[in-house]
């Protein structure tokens, strides 16, 4: 497989063609067990046929979640069967033409039993005294108001020491020791160091001030009709009422509240973990693409404010922005209620971050799931925003028997894999079942341009010649351009 790294704001492989990636998130956050289990069981039960069905659907890049836990259950003793399990899901990659990129997932901090956190080992919550509490409402609460959880992310910001080591110190030797095992897979994208960071206690503080912001707005601004919303309450409407909020200058004029506190985390504990970690990686190999992630809150749109990666004085190179966002309706039965415009504004604000930046941009997360089909609009939304972008992507996630399931009529898509030259534009008509795509070739290119065709087409379009290698039994193939320097446009009727 050929090296990726990235160029100004786009992937490009060893041979100079851009790269878009399609893919999706495998990610094994553990189980407990057995009741009287201490750590979670992580089985990363992803078997060849689903890898190679991942393949034939289009999807050539996945993220590969991994726990910190998982891999250092004791300080400084490395789970080598652990890691032997994510070698085969990588070496399965390499074996059906998928990239894959290596998560250090974390939810709620720390991987403890009885919660649904995961992430680190339970050696590495110091929490003070602070007890962790069960769930009663969201998964997520833990972030808002739980005392434990808070603590445990600042101690760690705090880089405070368990057994005379601090903890970041341990974090980068486990990343170190990662990144030796996989430095030289065909397959690796890179290293998606820590997953949606927290700021600790400031994020309890964010939540409170969003909450007052919200009920202060509904009060004072005008747009919000309060008789209206009332009536939506007593009449067993109450999702309704988040529609005034459908408006992307309201909806922001709340989130708006946690911006000084987001900033300071960016600016300050994030950006130096961040760089440290980095270095950390660096220091083993060259090979892999830098993944830095927004905070947790940047998720609603509250913008990312951490610079490039930079150590030693010198900024990292081989860079990427990899954040996440999703609907206030994400995964639940009001999913068909999510609104376009309100999450597009927040990805408007990561295309911010990312011109800021300089970098390619891949969504490491977004989506979620709900039951039915009147939610999949808001997929088809997304992924035509994504592709107006020239953005790569990882859906979350991947759930048994996805690829049978209506969400794989969204995901199962026609689009460009390697582009000789510059992408000037791409897209799918869904209305006339067109694909179309325009690229500026600068040079002659030793391999050809090449698009993934998730079915059999009426017609295809195009200057050069092109020929059609079937991928699986179930109609795709890779439409493969061999073209000369300039303007090149590419129609696929199906």
């Amino acid at each position: 497989m050929l090296k990726i790294s990235t160029f100004e704001k786009k992937f490009i492989d060893s041979e100079g063609r851009q790269r878009i990636f399609n893919g999706v998130n495998l990610c094994d956050k553990g189980y407990q067990k057995n009741p009287n289990d201490k750590r979670k069981t992580y089985e990363l039960n992803f078997s060849e046929d689903l890898i190679s069905r991942l393949s034939e659907n289009g999807f050539n890049i996945v993220r590969l979640g991994l726990t910190w836990d998982a891999v250092e259950p004791e300080p400084n003793k490395y789970d080598e069967e652990y890691l032997d399990k994510v070698q085969k899901v990588a070496d399965l990659c390499e074996k059906y033409g998928i990239y894959f990129y290596l998560d250090m997932h974390q939810d709620l901090y720390g991987g403890t039993v009885n919660t649904p956190a995961d992430g680190a080992p339970a050696w590495a919550c110091i929490t003070d005294g602070a007890k962790f509490k069960p769930t009663r409402f969201v998964w997520a609460e833990g972030y808002f108001w739980g005392k434990a959880i808070h603590r445990c992310f600042d101690n760690f910001w705090a880089d405070k020491e368990y057994n005379g080591i601090p903890l970041q110190t341990y974090f980068c030797n486990m990343w170190k020791h990662v990144a030796e095992r996989f430095k030289d897979h065909p397959a690796l994208f890179g290293f998606d160091l820590l997953n949606e960071p927290f700021p600790g206690t400031d994020g309890g503080k964010v939540f409170r001030k969003l909450i007052a912001n919200l009920a202060k707005t509904v009060i004072t601004d005008k747009r919000c009709k309060k008789l209206w919303m009332i009536k939506q309450l007593v009449t067993g409407n109450a999702i309704r009422v988040l529609e005034p909020f459908d408006d992307p200058s309201l909806f922001r004029k709340v989130t708006s509240a946690g911006d000084e506190l987001i900033r300071k985390f960016d600016t300050g504990h994030y950006s130096k973990f961040i760089n440290k970690t980095a270095k950390a990686v660096r220091e083993v190999t060259d090979n892999g693409i830098i993944i830095m992630e927004n905070s947790y809150y940047s998720n609603l749109g509250i913008p990312y404010s951490a610079p490039a990666v930079n150590y030693d004085g010198k900024r990292e190179e081989n860079l990427c922005f990899a954040p996440h966002a999703y609907d206030l309706m994400v995964d639940t039965p009001a999913y068909k209620y999510a609104s376009n415009s309100r999450v597009g504004s927040i990805f408007d604000e990561h295309k911010r971050s990312q011109d800021r930046l300089g970098v390619p941009l891949l969504v490491g997360e977004w989506g979620g799931a709900s039951e039915g089909t009147e939610w999949l609009h808001h997929i088809r939304y997304l992924l035509d925003k994504f592709d107006g972008n020239q953005w790569s992507q990882t859906y979350w996630a991947y759930y048994d028997d996805m690829l049978n399931d209506h969400i794989n009529t969204c995901l199962r898509r026609t689009s460009p894999v390697a582009v000789c030259g510059n992408i000037v534009k791409y897209g799918l008509d869904r209305e006339n079942d067109i694909f179309t795509l325009t690229y500026e070739q600068d040079r002659e290119y030793s391999l050809p341009t090449e698009i993934y065709m998730h079915k059999a087409a009426a017609k295809i379009e195009c200057d050069g010649e092109y020929i059609l290698e079937p991928i699986g039994n179930n109609g795709a193939a890779m439409l493969k351009i061999t073209s000369g320097t300039g303007t090149h446009n590419v129609k696929i009727q199906f």
